[in-house]
């Protein structure tokens, strides 16, 4: 059982001290540009960036660009020639597997006779076709939907890559409700008995049907893509949704199919509201002893 370093814990209750304050405007296209030197290299820490992202979010007119950053798209020490070359290679590279596709999809349609219908279900059943819709609205360029996409789900994939990360997550989510909840975690071991294990579709989708507006979705993953204010921040946000419905479901005894109605229900939140609640979280995290499964995954 340990506990963060000094250093660390002043950095998370940093995090988590901007739900203290009037949260800052997000960072604007003037702002942005600052943070470049005339060769277009970031003259700015990756860090600072983050912190800051965390901490005041983005102006949509910054979000397609930053999210090149934040995704790995683009290099963090790239030069903005650097950055063209890479534009004309994705786009390059996307038209020559679309090429690909075009030529083997008549092969698949002959070896698997149902192939369009199971490809079809397979988008639909996961809700993938839920998050592309929200990168299609956010660029401009069919390869640029592709690539941002591929990079956010290997940057998520520990949230909400089904096969990778899903299990991972419901599994440290409940053991963060023994550790901080016991009460509401002895509640939800008896009448409650499965609901967490279906909350299974919050990570699939990141959370994406919890939200009042795009902009809300947005903001809480470029949060979640730039790693702060910890890893894994996607389980607070999970165990911060739980919180709200807590004292409802103690106070009628909810059962497992009821706690997931109320769970559903959950929607047209405020995404800055949600960070902070997690961010609080973590503060209150780092300053107990942490069994070492949580410490590995969060800390």
């Amino acid at each position: 059982m340990t506990t963060l370093s000094p250093e660390n814990s002043i950095s998370a209750r940093r995090s988590a001290s901007f739900i203290l304050v009037k949260r800052k405007p997000p960072i604007d296209k003037t702002e942005w540009d600052g943070f470049f030197d005339e060769n277009g290299h970031l003259a700015k820490s990756r860090d600072f960036i983050c912190v800051n992202i965390l901490e005041r979010g983005l102006h949509p007119l910054v979000r397609t660009e930053a999210w090149k950053f934040l995704t790995g798209y683009y290099s963090w020490q790239s030069s903005q020639d650097e950055r063209l070359t890479v534009d004309s290679t994705r786009r390059k590279n996307y038209k020559a597997l679309c090429q690909m596709y075009e030529k083997i999809q008549p092969l698949l349609e002959n070896l698997h006779r149902n192939f369009i219908e199971t490809r079809n279900n397979i988008e639909y059943q996961q809700g993938f076709h839920e998050m592309v819709m929200l990168f299609q609205l956010m660029v401009e360029h069919d390869h640029e939907t592709f690539w941002l996409f591929q990079f956010f789900l290997q940057k998520t994939e520990h949230s909400c890559v089904i096969n990778i990360g899903v299990g991972k997550n419901l599994d440290m989510l409940n053991n963060l409700i023994n550790f901080l909840d016991p009460m509401f975690a002895e509640h939800l071991k008896g009448k409650g008995a499965g609901a967490v294990q279906s909350l299974f579709p919050w990570f699939c989708l990141c959370f994406q049907r919890a939200f009042k507006s795009f902009d809300d979705v947005w903001r809480l993953w470029e949060v979640l893509l730039t790693g702060k204010p910890c890893r894994n921040f996607q389980v607070l946000v999970a165990y911060s949704l739980l919180q709200m419905v807590r004292g409802q479901v103690l106070q009628e005894s909810m059962t497992g199919d009821a706690i997931l109605l109320a769970c559903n229900n959950l929607i047209d939140l405020d995404a800055d509201e949600l960070i902070s609640a997690a961010c609080l979280v973590y503060a209150e995290l780092i300053q107990k002893d942490v069994p070492q499964p949580l410490q590995d995954f969060f800390l």
